[in-house]
């Protein structure tokens, strides 16, 4: 058995050619030099002849490529072999493809999800082969499809509902609109003989402390055989083997391993880790991966508050602390292993504990939800329907059927993968955005959420919870966004509320929730070159897809910021307000605890320089946002909450261990004299919480303008009450209340900052002294008297650490 890749890692030369469409000039009639896998953008870009799609104003510039049809072309040599079977394997085509091999049509597809495999055998030719692969425009073929099967409602602007591609390719309200083609994945010719292991689905359970594995193995023969002809298939887990003989022709068998004593698998902060090596074998036929030991249950059984979402792994509730995951490049061939470990590192250091992946991107690679399994990330997987009503009719119903099937048992190995989810808001749009008018009696998807996929999660993967849709209620006569049951979207806060209504919610489980900021000042100013540089210059606005998304930023400062008076405070402002209003919302919600079980927040990452709801940008800066969610995310949690329109202490501890320690609370004013002083001996509980009052002497406040509460406790972030808004408050310029001291290190600098008076939300923006420059914390307070040394790691001058807008705070925005 071997694999012959046709990509250009593996010396394989590939064209590509415009053959119909509005193509421009610079490319027409040409065979451009291609690279496999790879997509016509890219393509174009490296030969010259377009600029960056991502730079300026080039999205609409470059639209006419997805109107267009383009062809892939290469050539090898064959010389036959003695192997029963030669299959063409295409893991990834995106999207509607037309296959042709030495003039012979082999196969047409139409599903970027799905991976394809077509018996070559009786077209290969000793010596030159012509492979060939034509694309329709994605744009086009999509309308057709419309057309097909009837138009229905959408919230973009091409029909992506009505084809089986990744929907935020074709835009989206923080994503360009590439509208691209290209082999996205791995293709060769697979020859072999005998027997061929198709898929395997290695399904866990657990008897004590001891495991058990059933895998579930396809088949298929290279020959029909009409003889008794046997074969051995071995499962080998943990050290332990099982053999069973298998006669030639069968084409499925369950071999169950007992796998001996194991390890749980556990969320980070529950537990480690820890792997097992899953082999199977048959003939020359080898399949491997890793898996993990655990239980993954989700409770909505009514209570007397309605019907929760509570996720329970190993039978442990998991506090949810979480972001929503996009495709992290609108490129996808782009996305290395590298990139995967990097912005899921990004989450694990803001101390998340899931990934949603929203169903408006794609089933991410094995790279991604390897590195959840290692890294402890549980993933919330969404089927990849958003925003849209869907036909349930043919062509689209059997390639919905035909993805869902092939990624279900795909992904089952993986112990990170937690849930599978029917659709992002469908339901919600169904009920509420006026598509019942518009469809009358046509299908609209509730078909695949409610009948068709859950009971393909229950054949295929029966030990993962499954639930129709995001946000759902579980409850038949509930609104499907009603904040008592089930899962709640909060849309309302960033479109049109300010952000101090979170505290009027009380939901469940808030599985999306977000408030956009712009990114780092070098990924924003690498993209936007208007001159000046303003929120509502022209390339400003194509690097900003909500609806009017930076007049609602303006908006969203309301009486907590002042309104800025350059461009460089309005990019801090933002920043900052974005950070301030996303740690409001997951400190309202966490002191809800255990009412509240969740939060996943929309979104971890971007996938181009644009303004957005992420807390990572496109080039990897953490903006304020990241660093407002390690905080408001800790283990353990100090926060001052209203209660009854009184301050209240709250302390939850999301450990496993108890939290015993005393709280010290002052009262003081900006220069650091203390007024009033509290000392509160807590102990509190493993994934416990307590709410505490405070002294009346802590609360009376003389000079609202003048003082704070402070509130310290060990092994947690210090948490902060203000009597005023920001722009009353009496501050210091930050000249005058920050002494700051730089000494050049190794790769970087230290910088050690101490607070004469009060500085409120401090960061170093350390992408202006370097576009790939970091420093490791941010968002910092300093009561007058403390101190922080950050560590600043780049090629960087070091004489450049100075004031506003390399070193940021609300003092730089209040006194001006």
């Amino acid at each position: 058995m071997t694999f012959r890749p046709l990509t250009t890692s593996a010396g394989s030369t590939w064209t590509l050619r415009a053959t119909a469409g509005p193509v421009d000039d610079s490319v027409a009639n040409l065979d451009i030099p291609a690279t496999v896998p790879g997509e016509v953008q890219l393509d174009l870009m490296a030969a010259g002849l377009i600029a960056d799609p991502f730079d300026g104003a080039n999205e609409k510039v470059q639209a006419w490529i997805g109107y267009c049809d383009w062809q892939y072309r290469t050539s090898f040599d064959w010389t036959p072999n003695d192997a029963d079977r030669h299959d063409l394997v295409a893991d990834g085509l995106d999207t509607a493809a037309t296959i042709t091999l030495n003039g012979t049509e082999v196969g047409r597809t139409q599903n970027q999800h799905r991976g394809y495999r077509f018996d070559i055998a009786a077209l290969l030719v000793d010596g030159e082969n012509e492979l060939v692969i034509g694309f329709r425009s994605p744009i086009e073929f999509a309308r057709e499809q419309e057309e097909l099967l009837g138009a229905r409602p959408t919230v973009m602007h091409h029909p992506f509902n009505a084809i089986r591609k990744v929907a935020s390719n074709f835009g989206w309200d923080w994503g360009i609109d590439v509208s691209s083609s290209g082999i996205l994945k791995t293709i060769g010719i697979d020859s072999w003989s005998g027997v061929r292991i198709a898929s395997v689905r290695p399904l866990t359970s657990i008897d004590g402390t001891t495991g058990n594995v059933t895998a579930h193995v396809d088949l298929e023969w290279a020959t029909a055989s009409l003889s008794d002809t046997q074969t051995d298939l071995s499962v080998s887990v943990n050290g332990v083997t099982e053999t069973v003989r298998l006669t030639s022709g069968k084409t499925d068998v369950a071999v169950q391993v007992h796998a001996g004593t194991i390890d749980l698998w556990w969320p980070r902060g529950y537990g480690d880790q820890p792997l097992y090596d899953v082999t199977v074998t048959t003939g020359d036929a080898h399949w491997a991966r890793r898996i993990g030991f655990r239980t993954v249950e989700i409770d909505t059984a009514p209570d007397a508050h309605g019907s929760p979402f509570s996720i329970l792994v190993n039978g442990q509730l998991i506090g949810i602390r979480g972001a929503n995951w996009i495709p992290d490049d609108a490129f996808v061939t782009r996305i290395t292993r590298e990139r995967y470990r990097t912005r899921i590192t990004d989450a694990v250091d803001a101390n998340m504990n899931l990934l949603r992946v929203w169903g408006g991107g794609m089933y991410e690679s094995d790279d991604f939800y390897d590195a959840c399994d290692e890294l402890g990330v549980l993933v919330w997987q969404d089927f990849l329907f958003a925003c849209a009503a869907y036909a349930e009719e043919d062509p689209l119903r059997s390639e919905v059927e035909a993805e869902a099937r092939q990624h279900i048992t795909r992904l089952t190995a993986h112990p990170s993968l937690a849930l599978w989810n029917g659709c992002n808001e469908n339901i919600w749009g169904y009920l509420e955005w006026d598509w019942r008018r518009q469809l009358g009696s046509r299908t609209w998807g509730e078909g695949y959420y409610l009948d068709l996929l859950p009971s393909l999660v229950a054949e295929l993967a029966p030990g993962t919870p499954y639930s129709p849709g995001s946000p759902f209620s579980f409850t038949k006569y509930a609104h499907p966004n009603d904040p008592r049951n089930g899962t709640m979207h909060i849309w309302d806060v960033w479109n049109s509320k300010d952000y101090t209504v979170y505290a009027d919610y009380e939901p469940r489980f808030a599985s999306e929730f977000g408030f956009q900021g712009p990114p780092a000042w070098s990924t924003l100013t690498g993209a936007v070159h208007d001159e000046p540089l303003e929120p509502y210059g022209t390339q400003m606005l194509v690097h900003q897809k909500a609806d009017q998304g930076n007049l609602k930023l303006e908006r969203g400062l309301g009486a907590h910021l002042p309104q800025p008076r350059s461009i460089a405070q309005w990019h801090w402002a933002t920043q900052l307000n974005q950070a301030r209003a996303i740690r409001f919302g997951i400190e309202h919600f966490r002191s809800l605890w255990p009412l509240n079980t969740g939060s996943i927040v929309w979104q971890l990452n971007d996938d181009w320089p644009v303004i957005s709801w992420a807390a990572v940008d496109y080039f990897g800066h953490r903006k304020p946002l990241w660093h407002a969610l390690k905080h408001a995310y800790a283990d353990r949690l100090l926060t001052i909450q209203p209660r009854d329109g009184v301050p209240v202490l709250v302390a939850h501890n999301d450990s496993a261990e108890r939290w015993s320690t005393t709280v010290i609370l002052t009262r003081q004013e900006f220069a650091g004299a203390i007024l009033a002083s509290q000392s509160i001996d807590i102990d509190v509980e493993p994934r416990g919480i307590i709410l505490l009052p405070l002294d009346r002497e802590i609360l009376t406040v003389t000079d609202a303008t003048g003082q704070f509460i402070d509130a310290r406790a060990d092994n947690s972030p210090p948490a902060f009450w203000y009597f005023a808004e920001d722009p009353e408050l009496a501050l210091e310029p930050l000249s005058s209340a920050l002494d700051v001291t730089v000494n050049a290190i190794e790769g970087g600098a230290t910088v050690r900052l101490v607070a004469t008076s009060l500085v409120k939300d401090l960061v170093l923006q350390a992408d202006r002294l370097h576009p790939q420059a970091s420093v490791d914390q941010g968002l910092i307070t300093l009561s007058a008297g403390s101190s922080v040394t950050l560590t600043l790691t780049g090629d960087i001058d070091p004489a450049a650490v100075g004031g506003f807008p390399v070193l940021c705070s609300v003092n730089d925005l209040v006194t001006g």
